[in-house]
């Protein structure tokens, strides 16, 4: 699904999933719900979500009649991180967001980058054998 809300362009078949959910009912329920949460190239996030006629993605369609549909919406960071604490596992969380510390000693921050700068940080962690993260924190050690 592609979509243009306020100016900025949000496509699914161009950002990277970063997680799927749904709730437990068939797609045949009209209780259906499933999201997808996607990163952009730009570092933004959003979710693309479906569902039936009774689920939260529910539209009129005149009279007392409802029918399920799809939107995109755009969230923030923080959304995101919460999004995917509550309906990811543990190892897609830290995929996406950073290594969780159980004492609290690290921070995840959302940083912008051009996609050229990411692929290098990638290669050169790459070479390495380890996280872009980790790339990170060697340089700011040294």
């Amino acid at each position: 699904m592609k979509k243009i809300i306020e100016g900025r362009v949000y496509n699914t078949d161009t950002a990277e999933l970063v997680g799927e959910w749904a709730n437990t009912y068939s797609t045949r329920d009209f209780n259906f719900c499933i999201e997808n949460l996607y990163r952009k190239k730009t570092g933004e996030f959003f979710i693309h979500g479906r569902g039936g006629p009774m689920s939260k993605y529910a539209v009129s369609v005149g009279g007392n009649a409802m029918s399920g549909s799809e939107q995109i919406k755009p969230i923030s960071f923080e959304y995101a991180k919460q999004w995917a604490e509550e309906k990811l596992t543990a190892d897609k969380y830290e995929k996406f967001f950073g290594e969780v510390a159980e004492d609290g000693s690290r921070r995840v921050v959302g940083i912008s980058l051009t996609v050229a700068a990411h692929e290098k940080l990638k290669q050169a962690a790459g070479k390495k054998g380890i996280t872009v993260s980790a790339l990170i924190e060697e340089f700011a050690n040294k």
